[in-house]
C-alpha cells in the first residue's frame, strides 16, 4: 500500500508480544462518537465488520521492524497483537504466480543487485505512467524469485532493520493463505490479512491479469465468501469492482491525494479525481460495490504549507452515511512520517510523539488505521478507548 503517496529499530518480540496481549485483553469505556463507530466497540455480525473498533492493521506486517512483507514481518506483527496484517502487496511472476512485494520493482526490497546472473535484467519500464529502472517481477519465474532474499526499504529511516537482510525469502500468496491457515489454529483465533492488488492494469496489459489469479487462490482456500478473513484492497476502483464479481469477500478502494486521478481512470480516460470519489455521490457509487475506503491520512485531516494538522474534512462522516469503513493510512513512528507538532528532534530515524498523532487521528471517528509499528498502534488504541 501507499505506492501513490510519499508517506512511507528493531526490537525484540518478546515484551512487545505481552504488550499486544495486554491490549487486546484490555477492556475500557466506550466513546461515543457523532456518526461514527463507537471507539473500543466490539462489532457483531460477520466478515470485516466483526473486526474491534478502531482496528490495528500491521502495515506489510510489522515493517517498523523487520523487512517488509516477509513472513517474519507478519509474524512478528500477529505476535505484537494485530488484528489483521496486510499480508500483502500482491503482483504477478513471468510463469503467472503471484508474490508479496510492495512494487512490482524489486531493486529496493531485494538483494537482486547482488545476484551478477540477474545483472542483464535490469531494466527501465513505464509504470503507471512513470519510468522506472530496476529489476521487475514480471520477468523472474517464480524459481528464480525465490533465490533472492528481502532487505529493509528505507534503511535510512530503519538502520536496525538492515540486521534481518537476507534472512527471508519472498513469499507466494498461496504461502501466506496457508501461513494464515496455520497461525489461526496456533493461535485459537481466525487470523485476518488485508491483501492488495498492484497496478492492476499495467499487469492485465501483460497478460497477467491479478483479480482471476486472486479469486482462484481464495476459492481454492475457501476464502471467498463475504465472511471470509481476507480483506481485499487496491487503488483502482476497476479491480475492486472486477473483484466483486470474482470473489464474496469485503473490498475496500484505496484513495490517493485529492488531486490524483487512479491509473485505470486515467487508461479508460475518466476524467475524475480522488476528490470526486469522497463527495456523497461518489461514496455512494462505490459503496454499491465495495464495503470500506482506505484513504490516505491527509484525506481525513489535510496539513498546511509546514506539515501541520488542519481541520478534518467530512470524509470520516460522509463515508459512515454511505455505509463504508474507513481504514485510513499509514501511521509510522519515526519523525518524517508524523505531522510537524507531533515530531521530535531532527534525526530521520527517531520516533516522535506518536501517541499524540494516534490520538488526534483517532478522534474523527475512523474505523482504524494501517501501520508499520502495531504495538504502538494497539497502546495508542488502548489509550483512546481508556479515555
Amino acid at each position: 500500500m501507499g505506492t501513490q503517496n510519499s508517506d512511507e529499530q528493531a526490537g525484540g518480540t518478546g515484551r512487545r508480544a505481552l504488550l499486544g496481549a495486554a491490549v487486546l485483553g484490555a477492556g475500557g469505556a466506550v466513546l461515543g462518537l457523532p456518526g461514527t463507530a463507537r471507539a473500543g466497540e466490539e462489532r457483531h455480525g460477520g466478515g470485516m465488520k466483526s473486526l474491534p473498533v478502531p482496528t490495528i492493521i500491521g502495515h506489510r506486517g510489522a515493517s517498523g521492524y523487520r523487512p517488509e512483507h516477509t513472513l517474519g514481518s507478519y509474524q512478528l506483527a500477529l505476535d505484537l497483537g494485530a488484528h489483521v496484517v496486510e499480508a500483502g502487496d500482491l503482483v504477478p511472476t513471468k510463469d503467472g504466480h503471484i508474490v508479496c512485494r510492495h512494487e512490482p520493482e524489486i531493486g529496493g526490497t531485494t538483494d537482486v543487485a547482488d545476484h551478477p546472473e540477474f545483472a542483464g535484467r535490469r531494466t527501465t519500464k513505464l509504470l503507471d505512467g512513470v519510468s522506472v529502472t530496476g529489476w521487475f517481477t514480471e520477468d523472474f519465474t517464480l524459481a528464480e524469485l525465490k533465490t533472492l532474499r528481502a532487505i529493509e526499504r528505507i534503511p535510512a529511516n530503519r538502520p536496525h532493520n538492515t540486521l534481518y537482510n537476507g534472512r527471508w525469502e519472498i513469499p507466494t500468496f498461496e504461502e501466506v493463505l496457508k501461513w494464515q491457515d496455520e497461525q489461526t489454529r496456533k493461535r485459537g483465533r481466525q487470523v485476518w490479512i488485508y491483501p492488495e492488488t498492484k497496478h492492476p492494469t499495467y499487469f492485465r496489459k501483460l497478460g497477467l491479469g491479478l483479480e482471476e489469479r486472486v479469486a482462484k487462490l481464495l476459492r481454492k482456500y475457501g476464502k471467498d465468501g463475504r465472511n471470509a478473513p481476507v480483506i481485499l484492497q487496491s487503488f483502482e476502483p476497476t479491480s475492486i469492482q472486477r473483484l466483486n464479481k470474482l470473489v464474496g469477500n469485503p473490498l475496500v478502494v484505496l484513495l490517493s491525494s485529492a488531486g490524483s486521478r487512479p491509473w485505470d481512470f486515467v487508461e479508460t480516460g475518466d476524467p475524475r479525481t480522488v476528490a470526486d470519489l469522497i463527495t456523497p455521490k461518489g461514496l455512494k457509487e462505490i459503496a454499491g460495490y465495495a464495503q470500506g475506503i482506505g484513504p490516505t491520512l491527509d484525506l481525513v485531516i489535510p496539513k498546511d504549507a509546514n506539515g501541520s494538522l488542519t481541520t478534518p474534512t467530512t470524509l470520516v462522516a460522509d463515508a459512515h452515511k454511505a455505509g463504508l469503513i474507513l481504514h485510513p493510512y499509514t501511521m509510522r513512528n519515526e519523525n518524517p512520517f508524523l505531522p510537524t507538532e507531533y515530531r521530535k528532534g531532527t534525526d530521520a530515524d527517531a520516533y516522535g510523539d506518536v501517541f499524540g498523532a494516534y490520538r488526534t487521528y483517532f478522534a474523527t471517528g475512523i474505523d482504524g488505521v494501517f501501520t508499520d509499528n502495531p504495538d504502538t498502534g494497539l497502546l495508542a488504541r488502548q489509550d483512546f478507548v481508556n479515555g
